[in-house]
């Protein structure tokens, strides 16, 4: 199904983090998508259209981020990114979602699932911050810039060019393909970010308040999460090397791990990786082979559910390992 022929809706919900932006489409089960830092809820586009048969799948816009509205110097950290995530469930009297995350988005929603299991009916996550690699070291020189003030110059100028936005020198090396992203999706992403001087202020402090306290706190929580879980690595990512989806590792009996080269393989942002891999996994959980999906780790995530998985392996018992580092 593609995005022209699904109903895609916005709509904001009022919590006490701010009057929250977000994206709709489908009905049945919540799947509710987190993007990471610079983007917003057009990341998931492609999820929302594809999935719209057998979710109603949910993409927000997080604090500091794209449509949402926020308190001048409100907290804006991953924690109360998460506590946002709460609130907005709660407004919209859902009981429980598949959770999805990438990037940033992955590491909230690791802190949401472990503040609020509960909540959480399955769990993947993708290339995003883990452990104590946040800020990524490779993201480290972007925060080095935001901290010395030069993020709303920075903004402006990849609006006013677009190919520096593309550009190895900035978000280039996010993006398999870098050139498939359009001055459209760029605008998208970025203009909110320059509406006002508050908003860039926003999402300054968001950068600036990256430390990973906010993973290694939740840890002794994310080991006792029980919900199915799933994690898929791209090889290639120059932020998020496959290592870290070892600090994510459970016993092999209880988790499903994937890494794959090929297409979307090095990137964090790329508009076919997201589009391909949650694809992938959402249908999994409703065990929908009949739907295709663009890519090698689409054919196979999709032969199994949720269902399967837990019948064959059990729920899992923890997500963290005893080390940082290793491959899955």
């Amino acid at each position: 199904m593609s995005s022209h022929q699904t109903l895609i809706t916005t709509h904001s919900v009022e919590t006490p983090s701010g009057r929250i932006r977000y994206a709709s489409a489908g009905s049945g089960p919540v799947a509710l998508f987190l993007h990471g830092v610079v983007l917003n809820k057009h990341l998931w586009r492609h999820q929302l259209a594809g999935l719209s048969d057998v979710r109603r799948c949910i993409a927000v816009d997080l604090l500091a981020h794209g449509d949402t509205e926020i308190a001048p110097d409100q907290d804006v950290s991953v924690t109360a990114n998460a506590k946002m995530l709460k609130e907005v469930l709660d407004a919209l009297k859902i009981d429980q979602v598949d959770l999805v995350g990438n990037d940033s988005g992955g590491g909230i929603a690791q802190i949401f699932a472990a503040l609020n299991p509960e909540r959480v009916r399955t769990l993947t996550l993708t290339n995003c911050d883990t452990h104590d690699n946040w800020p990524p070291e490779a993201f480290k020189p972007f925060v080095d810039m935001v901290k010395a003030g030069g993020l709303r110059d920075t903004l402006d100028a990849m609006l006013a060019d677009k190919t520096i936005f593309r550009s190895p020198g900035a978000l280039g090396p996010a993006y398999e393909r870098p050139e498939t992203v359009t001055d459209e999706d760029i605008e998208t992403y970025l203009r909110p970010l320059v509406r006002s001087e508050q908003r860039t202020r926003d999402l300054q402090r968001f950068v600036v308040a990256f430390d990973n306290k906010h993973t290694r706190v939740i840890e002794p929580q994310l080991r006792e999460l029980r919900s199915p879980t799933l994690i898929v690595w791209g090889t290639d990512d120059a932020y998020f090397p496959v290592k870290w989806a070892g600090s994510l590792r459970r016993s092999p009996e209880r988790s499903r791990r994937w890494s794959w080269r090929g297409p979307g393989s090095s990137s964090r942002k790329s508009e076919l990786s997201s589009s391909t891999f949650c694809c992938a996994v959402i249908s999994s959980a409703e065990n929908s082979a009949r739907r295709e999906c663009a890519s090698p780790i689409g054919e196979s995530i999709r032969k199994w559910s949720a269902a399967s998985f837990v019948e064959a392996c059990g729920p899992p018992k923890a997500l963290y390992g005893a080390s940082s580092a290793g491959h899955p």
